[in-house]
């Protein structure tokens, strides 16, 4: 579990690329403190395992489904990636709880100034935009940045200085594919309703009708009802 406050900016050293996937050995110095092997580190966004690590460097592993719901098969020696040691019980949750499980990729699609801060706009595939809300909160290459507005296809953040000067938001430029990661109650939830509550589970039967009761599902009429709007 992360949290999207990047610790540390490292650059590709080397790409070993095989037909099960591909090892990447990074150079980094702040997340090697106290490492251990088969710890979790996310890279641009994505958790992997460290299998090896020496003075300045770790390497990872990334499988073949990693690297097809990632930016990370696009990466090359040189690039700058995110990097973020996985959080400790009783630290500060500053940013919000992110897995390290890419849920798509989205492309840059515009970026401008606004007083001190970049509003960047980035469009989505569905599967990413139909839990983005306005003011909830994304994970965009490891990144943790609330969403100022949406639209069918798009969102838009507003990147502060420390944020853009501290991670690979600043060289951002259009066309750039970013790891997308969304906030994880809101899929919680869709699956939930998705299920329905069990017969005989819900705590107030006499506020569903019988017809909802006997289905075991909660509705959007059904919230609305019952002061949900």
């Amino acid at each position: 579990m992360f949290t999207g406050l990047v610790e540390e900016v490292a650059a590709v050293e080397r790409i070993d690329r095989a037909a099960g996937g591909a090892q990447l050995r990074l150079r980094a110095q702040r997340v090697l403190e106290g490492l251990r092997l088969g710890d979790s580190i996310s890279v641009n966004g994505a958790c992997l395992t460290v299998v090896a690590f020496g003075a300045g460097w770790f390497a990872a592993d990334a499988v073949p489904e990693t690297l097809r719901r990632t930016n990370l098969g696009a990466l090359v020696p040189g690039d700058a990636v995110n990097l973020e040691r996985a959080l400790r019980v009783g630290e500060r949750l500053g940013g919000h709880w992110v897995t390290g499980h890419i849920d798509g990729v989205g492309v840059v699609r515009s970026l401008e100034r606004e007083g001190l801060a970049s509003v960047m706009t980035v469009a989505a595939p569905p599967q990413v935009m139909r839990y983005v809300v306005e003011k909830g909160s994304i994970c965009v290459d490891g990144v943790s940045l609330t969403v100022m507005d949406a639209t069918a296809d798009a969102f838009r953040v507003s990147v502060i200085p420390h944020t853009g000067a501290h991670t690979t938001l600043q060289t951002a430029r259009p066309g750039r594919r970013v790891n997308l990661e969304c906030d994880l109650l809101a899929k919680y939830v869709e699956r939930l309703l998705q299920q329905g509550i069990p017969r005989g589970a819900s705590e107030a039967p006499d506020l569903m009708s019988a017809q909802e009761s006997s289905q075991g599902r909660l509705s959007e009429a059904f919230l609305r009802a019952h002061g949900f709007a």
